[in-house]
């Protein structure tokens, strides 16, 4: 199977969103497959520039993503049957990428995998860049830049595979399978981060306050952004 890294910068993180920047690498290469910026069809909103740094002006003369001369190309390789597709928090790039009609075959999201193996907490978060400091990853880059994010995303994932080999005492090609089932499947969110109940788990508000989290399931239906993780959980206690 050959693996490539991926990482888009948007116009924001709702589903009518699109990219404006794409970085792909393959396994083990020193130069990116693509490395570019594109004008995208809705304006990038401010507060996404200023994460990104990428505005308006920079991409005024680029051309579309798909009117680009390498979409065919890229199509090509992320839509391969051969091709293993990795990004952190892979749904949501996986969704940018659909809305410019690229459907991946095989996607692997190390965030997913992250949580799935780290059983014991040692990490606080499970975000990028966190990860990149809490596992020394050493690279002399910065970050919220597609190309940036994905030379970390690559060292993450050897880290992950490795670990992976390790716990279910299997080879590459077991534990990248069990990887994507674990990427394909909905993700149990254990903590809550926001609102009246920062910091504490599902369970400690459903034993409190189980109104909350029903209130909360109805929100999270209702929401016009991908909240198959957020249902998934909060179903698995409000009946």
């Amino acid at each position: 199977m050959n693996i490539v890294f991926f990482d888009t910068e948007t116009t924001g993180n709702g589903p009518k969103d699109f990219l404006c920047q794409l970085a792909i690498l393959g396994r083990g290469a020193k130069e990116p497959i693509v490395d570019a910026t594109y004008k995208p069809p809705v304006p990038i909103p401010f507060e996404c520039s200023a994460i990104h740094h990428i505005s308006n002006k920079m991409v005024a003369d680029r051309p579309a993503f798909k009117k680009s001369p390498e979409y065919a190309e890229i199509k090509a390789l992320l839509e391969n049957e051969d091709t293993i597709c990795v990004a952190h928090n892979a749904a949501f790039d996986d969704q940018i990428l659909k809305n410019d009609d690229i459907n991946i075959k095989n996607l692997l999201c190390t965030f997913k995998v992250i949580r799935e193996l780290d059983t014991e907490s040692q990490f606080t978060m499970h975000k990028l860049q966190y990860l990149r400091y809490a596992l020394d990853i050493e690279l002399d880059v910065a970050s919220h830049e597609a190309f940036a994010d994905v030379l970390v995303l690559e060292k993450l994932f050897e880290y992950e595979l490795e670990q992976a080999m390790t716990k279910w005492s299997c080879d590459e090609e077991t534990a990248l399978a069990k990887m994507m089932e674990i990427t394909a499947e909905p993700l149990a969110i254990k903590t809550i981060n926001f609102g009246k109940y920062n910091g504490k788990t599902i369970a400690e508000v459903a034993a409190m306050d189980i109104g909350y989290l029903s209130w909360l399931l109805d929100q999270k239906r209702k929401s016009d952004k991908d909240e198959t993780d957020w249902i998934y959980t909060l179903e698995k206690y409000v009946s």
